[in-house]
This record gives C-alpha cells, structure tokens and sequence, in this order.
C-alpha cells in the first residue's frame, strides 16, 4: 500500500497526493466508521491516507490515519450529522466582512468555537477593505469588529484581493503552513486565494445585489500548494454554521476572553450565567470582555442545552 494525502474531494471522488508527489484519482470502498462522529464526509482534504492502485489505475482509500485536527460544519437540518470541512490543519483564516455581504457575528463566533475546540490556531481577515474606504457606515462596523475581536488574542488584517493591501503580511503567514480559509458566502475566499497564487484562477461571482448574500463558487474543497511553501485550503462557503457537538459546560474553555478570567471565579465550575462572585460576569461589566461576545456565549450554551436551531434573537438583563 502507498501513504498519500487527499488533495481534493469531490464527494464521490478524490486526488491524493502521494509521497513522491504522483496524484492519483481515488474512491472509497466500503463504509468507514469514525469514532464518535456523525459526519456525512468519512475521508475529508487534508486527511493522511493508506491506498491501493488497482489494476485500472484507479485507486482505492483502504485506511484513514490519525487526524491532529479537523474543522466541523454542523448540519443546519435535522439530520444531526456534520461535515468534515478539511483536517490536519496548521491555522485557519476566518474572513469577515462588514457588507458585501455582512458576516453575522453570530455565525462567525460559530465558526470559531468549532477552531477552538479542536485546537487549530486562528486569524481573522476583514476583506474587501477596498470597498469601504469612503463608507462611514462599513468603517464603524470594522472598527466595533475590531474592538470585540481585539479581546480574543486572534491576530487581525485588513486585507483586499483587489489592491492587494496587506497580501504581502497574509503570505508571511502562510508560508510553510497549512491554511484553510472559511467564510460565509460572497466574503472573498476564492478572490482572496487567486490574489496569493495568481494562476489558480479559482472560479469567483459577484454577491447577489438583490439579496446582498454570496453565492457558492468553490462547489468541493481542495488543497493547493503555496510557491512559497504550505498548502492553503479551499473550502465551499457557508449560509450557516451550527455549533460542534460539545457540552454546555465545555464552550467556557471556548472562548478565549472567558477561558482567560474564568479561574476567579469563586466556583471552580461556574457557568457565568447567574452564579455568585463570578469573575467572567464582572470582566464583561467593565468591558474587559465584550458584551457582544457574552450575548453569544450565552446564546450557544442555551442552544447546546435545549437542542434548538441557532441564531435566534434573544435579549438578556445585562
């Protein structure tokens, strides 16, 4: 058998890329059981793999081998199952955008409590910034994302695909990594990763002006090595993202601005909700930690508690 690693996946379909560099087309044979995972995507990009070459050139994934991390989207339907959006990954690249469309910070603080519970490293893009230089309004939203998001110790750069601010700082931190950028719809992925690997000509479209949301280009998710070391990781862009399968009590450890005060509490296993002498809930009234980023805190937990479907609205006595 070879070790390779899957490149690129199709659903039905993958390129894995062996050892000495062959790419080879693969298929699946049998059902794969993981372990404690629902998932829809048992063998996802990024996943190191054992594999046979039958007789017509085709190859067949016989094993997964063990993965250091993987990035979960939780289906929004009610099948419960996830999909894998890639694994084995150095860093993920969260793309923010304030119109154009506008990046929900309900969905984002998803999106990174699914990096935080499976250990991968984060930093923040605030993208098209070529778009709002004169727009009063998308300045206010960007600096109000910047205060919140300042909190959390994850690096932010703004960038732009179109004038290129910033990509030079973006390719520093690529170099030699394995990146994946995410998103929702329409924030600039693809033109974003056509601007660091000019060539690729990743297809792109322009975000839907009826409805101010993107529309899906990258269909599959795939890896591309950078020329100046690594590989980034392109992945289909989301409308929603659930929470992962965690505890109620485990998101405290999620967030980065809670998990930093949280041992002052006076109870070793406080919630931060309505518990006395709770350090967390005193750091969030004097504006150490974001009131923003409570409400959402608090919004998951319930979420994970009562099994209810995410983004809802909800106001608290704060």
């Amino acid at each position: 058998m070879k070790k390779g690693r899957v490149i690129k996946s199709t659903g039905s379909f993958y390129d894995i890329q062996a050892e000495d560099g062959k790419i080879y087309k693969a298929k699946i044979r049998g059902k794969f059981r993981l372990k404690n995972l629902k998932t829809t995507n048992p063998v996802a990009v990024g996943d190191w793999v054992m594999f046979e070459i039958k007789p017509d050139g085709m190859a067949v994934i016989k094993e997964i081998l063990p993965r250091k991390n993987h990035l979960l989207r939780k289906s929004t339907n009610l099948s419960k199952k996830y999909h894998i959006l890639a694994s084995n990954i150095d860093q993920v690249f969260v793309i923010y955008t304030p119109k154009y469309p506008e990046t929900l910070l309900s969905f984002l603080d998803r999106i990174l409590l699914s990096a935080e519970a499976y250990h991968i490293p984060v930093k923040l893009l605030i993208n098209k910034m070529d778009l709002f230089k004169d727009d009063a309004e998308a300045l206010d939203k960007i600096e109000n994302f910047k205060r919140i998001y300042s909190k959390t110790g994850y690096p932010i750069l703004e960038v732009s695909a179109k004038t290129g601010e910033n990509l030079d700082k973006l390719k520093d931190w690529m170099k030699d990594q394995v990146s994946m950028f995410t998103g929702n719809s329409g924030v600039g992925k693809s033109s974003l990763i056509n601007a660091v690997v000019p060539g690729l000509n990743i297809k792109t479209k322009p975000v839907s002006e009826v409805h101010a949301q993107g529309r899906h280009t990258t269909t599959f998710a795939q890896m591309y090595p950078l020329p100046f070391g690594g590989y980034i990781i392109d992945t289909p862009g989301v409308r929603a993202f659930g929470t992962v399968e965690s505890e109620a009590s485990e998101v405290r450890n999620y967030f980065p601005e809670i998990r930093r005060f949280q041992h002052d509490c006076k109870f070793n296993n406080c919630m931060h909700i309505n518990e006395p002498q709770c350090a967390v809930k005193q750091k969030v009234e004097e504006g150490e930690i974001p009131l923003e980023r409570y409400r959402s805190y608090l919004d998951i937990v319930d979420e994970i508690r009562s099994g209810f479907s995410p983004y809802r609205q909800k106001k608290y006595d704060l």
